[in-house]
């Protein structure tokens, strides 16, 4: 009966040691996902959680670290500058359905890199990770598996030391 359906105690430094790693993890992936909108540039993790301290997040232990963070985010956006990295795709549509889904994907694309309308348009641009499923569906869909969706990066970032004059 016991082994069955009984719990296993936890000790409270266990249960401590396991909210501070997913606390780690939560400012891992959001340090991982966003920028400083100004700069492009990372955020460090050691930031990150400096700031959820400043918000003072609590960890939920049962809700998953990727959904957290998402969580994590949103509040920060209120107390600092930070924007989730862009992702860069290249979408390549057949030329008949090419115009009409241009216009379509208009309002979900951040930046166009560049636009080339050969025998096909091809679009080199930077997109909102959120809205990244939509874009999918909607090319799949308009275009009836013709069009085609490639992600180039998945975080638009700036590397290398900023230059001081």
């Amino acid at each position: 009966q016991i082994l069955s359906k009984g719990e296993l105690q936890v000790s409270d430094k266990e249960r401590h040691t396991q909210l501070e790693q997913m606390f780690r993890d939560i400012a891992t992936i959001v340090a991982d996902k966003c920028v400083n909108p100004e700069t492009k540039r990372p955020y460090t993790v050691i930031l990150i959680e400096r700031a959820m301290k400043d918000i003072h997040y609590s960890v939920k232990p049962n809700k998953s670290t990727k959904q957290q963070a998402l969580e994590v985010i949103r509040q920060l956006k209120e107390t600092m500058q930070i924007e989730r990295a862009h992702m860069r795709l290249r979408f390549i549509l057949p030329a008949k359905e090419g115009k009409k889904l241009k216009e379509k994907l208009k309002p979900l694309i951040k930046v166009t890199e560049s636009e080339d309308f050969q025998e096909q348009l091809e679009i080199v641009c930077l997109i909102d990770p959120g809205c990244f499923r939509e874009i999918d569906e909607l090319i799949r869909s308009e275009t009836k598996g013709k069009g085609s969706l490639e992600v180039l990066s998945l975080k638009d970032v700036e590397e290398g030391d900023e230059k001081l004059e």
